[in-house]
C-alpha cells in the first residue's frame, strides 16, 4: 500500500471532537502566474498553488464510546483508539465521507454477533494466515493458523470509479507488455538508479545479459495489480503503483468479498445493506485460469507450474488458493520452491528446458524475489538468472519486473511518453487521467517545493511492500540531506503527489478483537495478460483487492501489518 492519507488522530477516553481542515487540498489558483506545485500534462494537477493551501480550521461532531469490556462469545470490541488529548487531524473540507451505516447508532450486541459470525466464517472458509507468534507457522501448513485481518463491513465505493478501474486494466496490461519489449528504454531510464541501488542493479544485470544473448520471451504472462486511491477533493481515481511481480491477495481477497456477502445475507436487513451491491470477486479463479493457459501454451503435459516462495511465508494460504484452483479446475500441478532451493536443485537442458528436482517446469510464478531481503546470498541471484535463461514462462519475466518499478512509473507519466508505446489517443487519455503527480529528484523546482511543503508529497524508493516510503517532515529531512551530500543517491527515489482520500468510521478485526476507528482505503484491480508471439490470448481485468487502514497510519500493506483486507460496496 503506497500513498497514504495525512492525519494525526488521537481521541480522549471520553467523547472526542476532531478538528479538520477547512480548505481543499488542491484549489485552482485564480492569480496570474501562480506558483505551481505540479508541472505536468494532467488536467487534475494543473495550476496548483502552494499559497492557497490553508491550515486545518473546520470541526466535525463527536463520537460516543464503546465499553472497553464488551465481549461476545470470545470476541470483544475496542473503542475508537484513545491515546491522550485530541490533536488536529490535517485533512481537507468534506474529507469525512458519509458512512454506509450509522456507526454510532448501531446496536452493540448486533456488532458483537457479526464479529463472532465473521470469525467462525473465516475459520471455516480459509480466510487465514500464519500466526507470527508460532514459530513453524510460516513453514508447515496447518500449524499456527489465525484469521487474516479484515474489515467487518465493506467500504463504500462509487460504481463509476469501479467501472473506470475495470476499463483501464487491460490498457495497463498492454502498456506493461509494450514497455517490457523496449530494453533500451528500461536500461536508460534506470541507469542512474543502478549506480546507487544494489537491488535494482542486480535486476538490470540479469536483464542486460538477456539482451546480450538476444533472449526472446515468446510466451509472456503477466498477473498484475494496479492500486488506486480516490482523491476526495478532485473525485479522481489516482494510481499509486502498478504491481507486476507477486501481486498478493487474489486468494484471500476473494474470501473477504464472500465473507461480507454472507454477513449481509444474515444481518443486512438490520443495517440496511444489500449484499448484491458487493461485486463478485473472481481474482483467484482468473489467476489460476491464466496460469493454466500459459501451461497449455507451453504444451508439455508432464510439466509443472512452480511457485517461487519465501523460505518462511505466513501468507502461504493466499498462494495455496491459487494452486488448489489450478489443480481442481484445470488439473495442473504446482510445486513450491524457494530461490535457494531452485539454486540447489535447478538445471537447464541444452534445449532450454528448466528442471527443478528433476521435474520439468513450464511456468514460473513469482511470489518472492521482489525485495532485496529475498536475495541474502549469491545463490538466490543465481537462481533468478537460471530461470530467466530457461524456456519456461516467467510470471513475471525480468523485463516485466523492471517495467513495474517506481522509476519507470514516473518516466511513463512524463509528457508524450505514453505515445512511445501506445497508438490509440483515447486509451492514452484514459491512462493519463489515472496518473498522480510524479517527479524525478533531478527536478530542482519540485525539490524546492517539496522542502517547503513536504506534507503534499511522498518520497518513494524502488521497493515493493509496506514500510519503505517517507512522509511529512521525513521528506524534507531526506531531501535536504541529499542536497548537502551532493551524491547520486537521489536517483534511488522518486517524488509522488500525496493523495488525500475520504475518511470513514469502520470496524477493523485483528486477532479476534474488533476495533472501531477512522479509516481510509486503497483499491486495487487485478489484471491478467497472456501472449504467445503475436497472439494475445488473455487480456482482462480479473477481480479486485480492497485494503483499509486507520487514517493515522502513513504506511500500508496487510502482510506488513498496517492494513486489513476489505471489499467494496458499490454506491
Amino acid at each position: 500500500m503506497g500513498i497514504a492519507y495525512s492525519s494525526l488522530l488521537s481521541l480522549s477516553p471520553c467523547t472526542a471532537t476532531i478538528h479538520i481542515t477547512g480548505s481543499s487540498l488542491f484549489p485552482y489558483a485564480s492569480k496570474a502566474n501562480p506558483e505551481r506545485v505540479i508541472n505536468s500534462i494532467f488536467n487534475h494537477t494543473n495550476n496548483i498553488c502552494l499559497a492557497n493551501l490553508q491550515k486545518p480550521t473546520k470541526k466535525f461532531g463527536s463520537f460516543s464510546r464503546f465499553s472497553h469490556n464488551s465481549t461476545c462469545l470470545g470476541s470483544k470490541i475496542v473503542p475508537l483508539k484513545c491515546c491522550g488529548k485530541v490533536r488536529e487531524m490535517e485533512t481537507q473540507e468534506r474529507i469525512l465521507q458519509k458512512p454506509l451505516i450509522d456507526f454510532h447508532g448501531i446496536d452493540e450486541e448486533l456488532v458483537q454477533k457479526m464479529v463472532y459470525d465473521a470469525l467462525v466464517w473465516s475459520s471455516l472458509h480459509g480466510l487465514v494466515v500464519g500466526d507470527k507468534s508460532v514459530q513453524r507457522s510460516g513453514k508447515v501448513p496447518g500449524v499456527g493458523l489465525v484469521h487474516a485481518p479484515f474489515a467487518l463491513l465493506p467500504m463504500a465505493f462509487p460504481e463509476s470509479h469501479w467501472n473506470l478501474a475495470c476499463e483501464v486494466a487491460p490498457l495497463f496490461n498492454e502498456l506493461i507488455d509494450r514497455v517490457s519489449l523496449d530494453g533500451k528504454f528500461l536500461q536508460d531510464a534506470l541507469s542512474r538508479t543502478k549506480k546507487v541501488d544494489a537491488f535494482t542493479s542486480g535486476l538490470l544485470d540479469i536483464h542486460s545479459k538477456m539482451l546480450e544473448i538476444n533472449k526472446k520471451e515468446e510466451i509472456r504472462l503477466g498477473l498484475h495489480r494496479s492500486d488506486y486511491m480516490l482523491d476526495e477533493q478532485t473525485k479522481l481515481l489516482l494510481q499509486i503503483e502498478l504491481n507486476t511481480i507477486s501481486a498478493s491477495f487474489p486468494g484471500l481477497g476473494c474470501r473477504v468479498s464472500e465473507l461480507h456477502r454472507s454477513l449481509l445475507n444474515y444481518h443486512g436487513e438490520h443495517i440496511g445493506l444489500d449484499p448484491r451491491r458487493i461485486p463478485g470477486n473472481t481474482s483467484v479463479d482468473k489467476f489460476a485460469e491464466a496460469l493454466a493457459k500459459a501451461w497449455t501454451e507451453y504444451n508439455r503435459p508432464r510439466a509443472l507450474v512452480m511457485v517461487v516462495v519465501q523460505p518462511e511465508e505466513r501468507n502461504m494460504y493466499d498462494q495455496h488458493w491459487i494452486c488448489a484452483a489450478l489443480k481442481d479446475r484445470h488439473n495442473v500441478t504446482a510445486i513450491r520452491k524457494s530461490l535457494a532451493e531452485i539454486d540447489k536443485e535447478g538445471e537447464i537442458l541444452p534445449d532450454g528446458t528448466l528442471l527443478v528436482g528433476g521435474q520439468e517446469i513450464s511456468v514460473v510464478y513469482f511470489r518472492a524475489g521482489y525485495a532485496p531481503t529475498d536475495y541474502p546470498s549469491e545463490a538466490e541471484w543465481r537462481a533468478r538468472l537460471l530461470m530467466e535463461q530457461s524456456s519456461a514462462v516467467k510470471c513475471p519475466s525480468i523485463s516485466y519486473h523492471l517495467a513495474g518499478t517506481k522509476k519507470i512509473q514516473q518516466e511513463l507519466a512524463k509528457p508524450n511518453m505514453l505515445e512511445r508505446f501506445l497508438e490509440n489517443k483515447e486509451d492514452i487519455s484514459k491512462l493519463q487521467k489515472c496518473f498522480a503527480g510524479l517527479w524525478s529528484l533531478e527536478d530542482s523546482d519540485i525539490i524546492k517545493k517539496a522542502i517547503e511543503r513536504p506534507e503534499l508529497f511522498v518520497m518513494k524508493p524502488q521497493r515493493e511492500g509496506g514500510g519503505n516510503n517517507f512522509y511529512g517532515d521525513d521528506v524534507r529531512t531526506n531531501l535536504v540531506r541529499l542536497q548537502k551530500e551532493g551524491t547520486q543517491e537521489d536517483a534511488a527515489y522518486i517524488l509522488m503527489q500525496r493523495i488525500f482520500p475520504a475518511v470513514s468510521p469502520t470496524f477493523l478485526v485483528r486477532e479476534g478483537i474488533c476495533h472501531k476507528d477512522h479509516a481510509i482505503s486503497e483499491f486495487g484491480v487485478y489484471g491478467a495478460y497472456l501472449r504467445n508471439k503475436e497472439k494475445v490470448i488473455v487480456n482482462e481485468q480479473c477481480g479486485y483487492l480492497m485494503r483499509t487502514k486507520v487514517s493515522s497510519s502513513n504506511e500500508g500493506g496487510v502482510a506488513a501489518g498496517f492494513a486489513v483486507l476489505d471489499s467494496i460496496y458499490l454506491s
